[in-house]
């Protein structure tokens, strides 16, 4: 149960820090070819952090459960014989 929290979690901090990004351009705060605003900036970076944080821990977390089924495999198979 924990694990599912905990991925949920990740996915939502990676689908709102995509958010983030791409809130000043859909939402129009951010006026076509003005220079950035500081709220676009800000957004641009905590966005981008947010969602590459989530998106990095999110395939560490896969690649550990791979690691695992795949331990897990090799010991079904060793003890089969």
């Amino acid at each position: 149960m924990k694990t599912k929290l905990g991925v949920s979690a990740l996915i939502l901090l990676f689908v709102g820090g995509l958010w983030l990004v791409a809130a000043p351009f859909v939402v129009g705060y951010q006026p076509r070819g003005e220079e950035w605003t500081d709220a676009t900036i800000n957004d641009l970076w905590i966005g981008g952090l947010l969602a590459g944080g989530a998106f990095v821990t999110l395939v560490v977390y896969a690649a550990d459960a791979l690691r695992e089924l795949a331990h897990r495999g090799r010991h079904a198979v060793d003890s089969s014989h």
